[in-house]
């Protein structure tokens, strides 16, 4: 039984692993995306996607395609709070990782 609980932790603590690796290339991709559109004076991604993906746990990518794109750089709600999402995406991740785990 215990054995059983334990891969079942295992388990979910892979799928989340993979999970947050997927949305954080997704939200780094978006700014790259979004920037490349907006020097082709193209059809734009939506601020709200970019934070939407952020909030569910991409705002580590989000944050570093900001920051390696140079895009969104001069939107102070970008340029603060998006860090600031990622700090509190690391304290989660921490928690979760060492009080539940």
């Amino acid at each position: 039984m215990a054995q059983e609980c334990q891969e079942q932790e295992s388990m979910g603590m892979m799928l989340l692993t993979i999970y947050l690796i997927i949305i954080n290339i997704i939200g780094f991709l978006l700014m790259g995306i979004d920037k490349r559109k907006a020097r082709k004076q193209k059809w734009r991604i939506a601020e709200s996607r970019i934070w939407l993906v952020a909030i569910i746990g991409g705002a580590f990518g989000a944050t570093a395609g900001m920051n390696y794109f140079r895009h969104k750089t001069k939107h102070t709600s970008f340029r603060i709070l998006l860090p600031l999402l990622t700090l509190v995406d690391i304290g989660l991740l921490i928690w979760y990782f060492y009080f539940l785990s």
